[in-house]
């Protein structure tokens, strides 16, 4: 947030489930978890416009899980290797009067089709330890991404386009 202007006042970390509910669909799980986000860490902050996000990797219908361990990083990486997928960013702003506003944000991502060699130097970086999808598009797996059509900043985690207007739309400005 600091590369638009924003320093946020305390980052409060929500601690939410983050499972996807019986046959919810990616979009729909990014939204949800951002505003159960928002009122978990709400009740801590009253009187503060609290801003929350989600982001979720979707192959198809199929939201890929945040890898904490190789086996299941070099399953996604697998899966995406020469294939399109979309990031679904959920984003919301819970106001201090209670108000909601939310705004969704989709990316669409191509991998190259990797070979076996670029896959095991990605696992071997360790880059993709607890991340959506198993990468990380602002670091190495920079190189594996041959097409983006969206928000870049939404696939690194947090839309900055939808964040500014969000905000300025409630009065809040950065630089």
């Amino acid at each position: 947030m600091r590369q638009i202007g924003l320093i946020p006042g305390v980052v409060d970390p929500a601690d939410v489930d983050e499972t996807p509910k019986k046959g919810e669909l990616p979009l729909p799980h990014a939204q949800r978890l951002a505003e159960e986000k928002a009122r978990a860490v709400a009740s801590r902050h009253p009187g503060c416009f609290i801003l929350a996000a989600d982001t979720v990797v979707a192959c198809g219908r199929r939201i890929l899980p945040k890898a904490e361990d190789e086996r299941t990083a070099r399953k996604c990486i697998e899966l995406l290797s020469g294939r399109r997928h979309r990031v679904h960013g959920g984003l919301v702003l819970l106001a201090p009067d209670g108000k909601l506003h939310a705004r969704a944000v989709t990316t669409v991502v191509t991998f190259k089709r990797l070979d076996h060699g670029e896959i095991e130097a990605y696992m071997a970086s360790g880059e993709w330890h607890g991340k959506a999808g198993g990468y990380a598009i602002q670091g190495l797996a920079a190189a594996l991404v041959r097409q983006l059509n969206g928000s870049y900043t939404n696939v690194v985690g947090l839309s900055l386009y939808e964040t500014a207007t969000l905000l300025k739309g409630v009065g809040l400005h950065g630089n």
